[in-house]
């Protein structure tokens, strides 16, 4: 691991070591339910005193992420609707989460009004409530009275919460980095997941997008007397500022409430599907968080829309895309099905896509013999996460929040009307979408696009080609192939020559005693001789032997004698090296078996 790879931790040492302090209170006790230690189970505890332990791991994971903080609740939000990412049970835990941020003073508030607004806060409200109605993780709300008497809801962003967020996605950065090495994690792109988070929480950073957003809605809608979207004072309106328009009505969380205002539930329910069948497949700018907090109903059964801080956009390419996912479900065809989500996704490298069309082939077949009444709109979805999650395709971020939004969508109108059903009602509407789908402006929206990038490869062809053609009579012309995955085979092959040669020359020193050596025969000779005794050639050669007499010789070591001590090392390497490449294939997973 390089440290230039992780400067984020340094940067940010105390935040760092506090994130790492409860990632590792919280890890620890997934560590001990796994391996069931019931005598360490006591040890770690909740912040409300509740054994860790007694909690699955999501719920775990959930309550790591609301210790950590404002951030990092935004990032397990938006995790929440990317179920191809964490699994389908993850997702639905991290929906619970909720920011519980305390409110900033009023005194601060204030100050950062009249900074931003460049005006005393008296000349613009008559009244301001200093006790706000909500306190979220980016800024809290307030009720105001502007001069003229109209009410308005004023929402401000907390006090240097820009450098608290820019602080944590470096940290958040450097962790992605680091994760993105580890095999377990690398499937899921977190380097990549982590630009997205970034990207999507500093859009929330700027009040001004959010004002942009309303506005346009408030455009295509208002000829709609059944849709309310509050009106915005862009005067009163800043990046940390947003001032609109208060609407008094019942949330649809609110079921008792709806029904002793007489409202009509299950036509309420039908008319919002509606509305968002007409974001998604007519506008291409939709609304992507409908849960019921986020949905009024006010007399005369308007529906009002709050929070545009989450949009979502499409395209004719992503429509038509979407277009085919519901043809492919409400029609059963499973090959249409999974064309469109190989076509959607990143594919791993070893996508086995005969076993990925089985495998959906059996997901259409089990819910086409159900009557369409009972089919559960969101409980399909969930299920074809499940599947494009176990062959690690990661799908676009538009993508995934269009399907939670779809999702989420069906489980708000069922909590108006148990009956209601999403599916059917899309089935209603696949031939109008179809027909839209091959409507003459959408054929010439289509051709006028072919026909521009047509255009562009005309201009510039000829030109490539002339380059091409002069490069080749220069001998200039290079040719550069990448050849992926061949770095590590070529580092594997050079690895094996070298602790193979290493083995030779360490036998070879072996076999010769290059010193120095280790148990080495050492011989000592005592000798006598007189040389004035004249002695016969047989007694000279007696006297000779006689003269050599051993008086002590070292024992070998278990029959080991005269070892070179540098063969021996570089034996011991060599065989060092060879397990570690034998290791190394073996987890690649390419030890013995043919591509």
């Amino acid at each position: 691991m390089r440290l230039s790879s992780i400067p984020q931790l340094y940067r940010n040492m105390n935040r760092g070591t506090e994130i790492f302090t409860v990632l590792s209170r919280y890890g620890l006790a997934d560590w001990i339910h796994q391996f069931n230690l019931d005598f360490a189970k006591g040890i770690l505890k909740a912040k409300d005193g509740e054994l860790l332990s007694k909690y699955s791991r999501e719920a775990r994971i959930r309550m790591a992420i609301s210790d950590l903080g404002p951030t990092y609740i935004k990032l397990g939000q938006i995790l929440s609707t990317r179920p191809d990412i964490v699994g389908v049970e993850l997702a639905d835990e991290l929906k619970k989460l909720q920011a519980d941020v305390p409110a900033d003073s009023f005194h601060i508030v204030k100050t950062t009004l009249e900074s931003e607004l460049c005006q005393p806060i008296e000349s613009i409200f008559a009244r301001f409530d200093e006790v706000p109605i909500a306190s979220a993780s980016i800024g809290q709300v307030h009720l105001a009275e502007l001069l003229d008497g109209k009410t308005v809801v004023v929402k401000v962003q907390h006090a240097d919460i820009e450098k608290k967020v820019n602080e944590d996605l470096d940290i958040l950065a450097g962790f992605a980095s680091m994760a993105e090495r580890l095999p377990e994690f690398a499937p899921y792109h977190p380097t990549t997941t982590v630009a997205e988070f970034q990207r999507a929480l500093r859009r929330e950073l700027d009040y001004g997008r959010e004002e942009r957003n309303m506005l346009q809605f408030a455009a295509q809608f208002s000829e709609d007397e059944t849709v309310l979207i509050p009106a915005v004072y862009s005067e009163y309106c800043t990046s940390r500022v947003l001032t609109m328009e208060y609407v008094e009505g019942v949330k649809m969380s609110q079921r008792a409430a709806l029904l002793e205002m007489g409202v009509n539930l299950p036509e309420v329910a039908r008319r919002g599907a509606e509305l968002y069948v007409q974001m998604i497949f007519d506008l291409g700018f939709y609304h992507a968080d409908p849960h019921p907090g986020n949905i009024l109903i006010l007399p005369g059964d308007v529906i009002g829309l709050l929070d545009f801080g989450m949009v979502g956009r499409i395209d004719d390419r992503l429509r038509e895309e979407m277009e085919d996912l519901l043809v492919g479900l409400t029609s059963s065809d499973a090959d249409m099905l999974s064309s469109v989500i190989m076509r959607w996704g990143s594919l791993p490298k070893e996508l086995d896509e005969n076993s990925l069309r089985r495998e959906v082939a059996d997901f259409i077949n089990d819910y086409a013999n159900r009557p369409l009444e009972k089919m559960n709109f969101g409980e399909v979805i969930n299920d074809m996460f499940k599947i494009i999650r176990s062959y690690h395709i990661a799908l676009p971020p538009q993508v995934a929040m269009l399907l939670k939004t779809m999702v989420m969508l069906d489980g708000t109108g069922r909590l108006l009307d148990p009956e209601f059903n999403l599916v059917g009602l899309l089935q209603k509407h696949r031939r109008r979408i179809m027909m839209k789908r091959f409507s003459p402006m959408r054929r010439i929206r289509k051709w006028t696009r072919f026909y521009r990038e047509v255009e562009r490869l005309a201009e510039i062809a000829p030109r490539r080609f002339s380059d091409m053609l002069e490069q080749i009579r220069t001998g200039k012309f290079d040719v550069h192939l990448d050849l992926r995955m061949l770095g590590p085979t070529v580092n594997r092959l050079v690895t094996g020559i070298i602790a193979s040669s290493l083995f030779l020359g360490s036998s070879l020193m072996l076999s010769m005693k290059v010193p120095p050596l280790l148990f080495h025969q050492r011989t000592h000779v005592a000798q006598s001789y007189d040389p004035v005794k004249e002695v016969t050639d047989k007694a000279a050669e007696n006297a000779e032997s006689a003269i050599k007499t051993v008086v002590g010789e070292d024992a070998a070591y278990m029959g080991m004698r005269d070892i070179s001590i540098v063969g021996m090392s570089g034996i011991i390497i060599s065989f060092g090296i060879s397990l570690r490449l034998l290791l190394a294939i073996n987890k690649s997973g390419h030890l013995d078996r043919t591509e």
